[in-house]
């Protein structure tokens, strides 16, 4: 007999993602008036985004104070959060998304090499171009 808790886990994962506690990388994302200190955990980016696991094998991030520090002053926010949220619970929500937004969003999921989002953002502008299309 087995066992399946993989909702159980995403549930954790989630709250992990949001109470943040334990964490051992600041990110810094945005610019100027939209900067935001968002705060995670190496070991669940590193696990699910080649791109964290590249640059944290590599030593191509500072760490101060035992935190990693990233700046990503080219992302904003809001997408960071929502790639994060996916990351950790691999839940996503592109129903408010519109095309410009999910094209950054598109743009900012290949940079930080997370391809399972990048095939849920093409299923969705799939619909969305075909609704276009059709009218």
């Amino acid at each position: 007999m087995s066992f399946e808790y993989s909702q159980e886990i995403s549930n954790d994962y989630e709250k992990l993602f949001e109470n943040k506690k334990g964490y051992d990388v600041i990110i810094y994302a945005g610019e100027n008036e939209n900067l935001k200190e968002i705060h995670a955990h190496s070991l669940i980016l590193r696990t699910r985004s080649q791109y964290f696991n590249t640059t944290f094998c590599n030593n191509l991030v500072k760490k101060e104070n035992g935190k990693f520090i990233f700046k990503k002053p080219n992302i904003s926010s809001n997408l960071f959060e929502i790639i994060l949220r996916f990351i950790y619970c691999g839940k996503i929500d592109l129903k408010n998304l519109q095309g410009p937004e999910m094209l950054k969003l598109s743009m900012v999921a290949d940079e930080l090499n997370v391809p399972t989002l990048i095939f849920c953002i093409q299923k969705k502008s799939y619909g969305y171009f075909s609704n276009i299309l059709s009218k």
